[in-house]
């Protein structure tokens, strides 16, 4: 431990409760005037001999001010950060409504009508594509067919699932 560092910790244990209150009298709270005061010794603790300190009261005194100012910005900066709520009524829920779900019940049961009307070899590209996300070289591999046959069974099924979902009433 350097020599300021130690003239510093013995000059804060004299001081301790004026600086304390200086804390307080800036922070206007108590116990965030008492973490001050322990951060104070934590940062004197770290001081090195150079620069030497001439004036160590000085110094101490004007460290304590400088670390309350700190916990106070840090302090209105969380406040404003943090916007509480007194009831869970006022938190809008972000579930949809059961009106909302019942229609996408709806829309999917008709997707799954369109899709299982599709043709068999068509349905079947489909259905590893979009539900199983195969990849075209891997549905190439798999059903021994080209990369230009996926393209064209992929066009023909988005087309009449969209026609399908398209028509009033499913």
């Amino acid at each position: 431990m350097s020599t300021n560092a130690i003239a510093l910790t013995r000059l804060l244990l004299r001081e301790r409760s004026s600086l304390l209150r200086v804390a307080e009298r800036i922070l206007r709270d108590r116990p965030a005037a008492e973490d001050v005061t322990q951060s104070l010794w934590l940062r004197i603790q770290r001081v090195e001999d150079h620069p030497r300190i001439v004036n160590k009261r000085a110094y101490l005194y004007r460290l304590a001010t400088n670390l309350a100012a700190d916990h106070r910005r840090a302090a209105r900066r969380h406040e404003t950060l943090i916007v509480e709520c007194d009831t869970a009524e006022q938190v809008p829920c972000t579930a949809p409504s059961a009106e909302r779900r019942m229609l996408d019940r709806e829309q999917v049961a008709r997707l799954m009508k369109a899709v299982d009307e599709l043709p068999p070899r068509c349905r079947e590209v489909f259905v590893l594509r979009k539900l199983e996300n195969m990849s075209v070289h891997e549905i190439c591999a798999k059903l021994g067919i080209s990369r230009s046959m996926v393209a064209r069974h992929m066009d023909n099924a988005l087309r009449r699932c969209f026609d399908r979902m398209q028509e009033p009433g499913g």
